[in-house]
């Protein structure tokens, strides 16, 4: 499929549309299935459109949404445009998660076209929850926001219906024991902070701490093992290098433009990390 409109719908802190040109680079040339454990904004997944792809993420709201464009993108598309670009009507909607119960009486379109509204219409496309796992991002006070990109949403919808594209809502490391060989694995994880302050845990009220990047290194061991091929991105940090020497470690340059503070956006060192030779 050569749709030039199977890209992003949402804007994901960590995206890898920058990277694409250079994550090119390292494509295994042959494989039979692909897999994103953390699936994100999935932009090699759309780049890339594989036949067979498990797309599989922590955050619950993401998954639903990506079921939705599959399963019913026609009252998706319907129910976001009636959404406002409005300061008092964007917090009515993003409270909705406040109230728990109430949240969850909510159809899974309500909740899809809700995390597509927000992510338009917050401050940077800052996705982003507290402790409680409540979107807490401002609102972006943009003058005329793309919440109803009907175009994108459908080429999305065909490309995950014509192909064998399935979603799944698990721990990473459960959905990585499902493999078989000749699957091609890109694991995409929250980074390991390059400093104290650094740190973005906000995909989900989880977190991704020092212990969780060791449990994903020996669940790469095990992809390893078995002969499957895996691509990891990650900061270049010392903890990082160490964590991963036994590989193929390359340092790259990767443009951040999803960042609060203006100044801190812009090319910054990253790693790819890979148990395979390029041909």
């Amino acid at each position: 499929m050569s749709n030039n409109f199977v890209c992003p719908v949402v804007k994901w802190v960590g995206g890898k549309r920058q990277l694409l040109s250079t994550l090119d680079k390292y494509i295994p040339s042959n494989f039979d299935a692909y897999c994103e454990p953390f699936i994100g904004g999935g932009a090699l997944l759309f780049h890339l459109k594989p036949s067979v792809a498990i797309a599989n993420d922590v955050n619950s709201e993401l998954i639903n949404m990506y079921k939705i464009i599959k399963s019913n993108v026609d009252e998706l598309i319907d129910d976001l445009s009636t959404y406002k670009n409005e300061a008092d009507y964007f917090y009515e909607i993003r409270s909705l998660d406040r109230n728990k119960k109430e949240y969850e009486k909510l159809s899974d379109v309500k909740k899809a076209s809700r995390l597509l509204y927000l992510n338009k219409t917050c401050f940077n496309g800052l996705f982003r929850v507290n402790k409680s796992g409540e979107f807490n991002t401002p609102f972006g006070r943009y003058k005329n926001p793309n919440i109803v990109n009907k175009t994108i949403l459908m080429a999305v919808s065909d490309f995950f219906n014509e192909n064998d594209v399935i979603f799944y809502n698990f721990d990473f490391e459960k959905v990585l024991d499902k493999l078989e060989e000749n699957t091609f694995v890109y694991l995409d994880p929250p980074y390991d902070p390059i400093s104290d302050t650094s740190s973005f845990t906000g995909y989900n009220k989880g977190g991704f701490d020092k212990k969780e990047q060791a449990r994903l290194k020996k669940s790469c061991d095990k992809l390893n093992s078995k002969g499957i091929k895996f691509l990891l991105s990650n900061s270049n940090t010392d903890f990082i290098n160490e964590l991963y020497k036994d590989y193929k470690i390359e340092k790259v340059k990767a443009k951040r433009s999803v960042n609060s503070v203006a100044s801190k956006r812009g090319e910054i060192d990253e790693v790819l990390i890979r148990n395979y030779d390029i041909n």
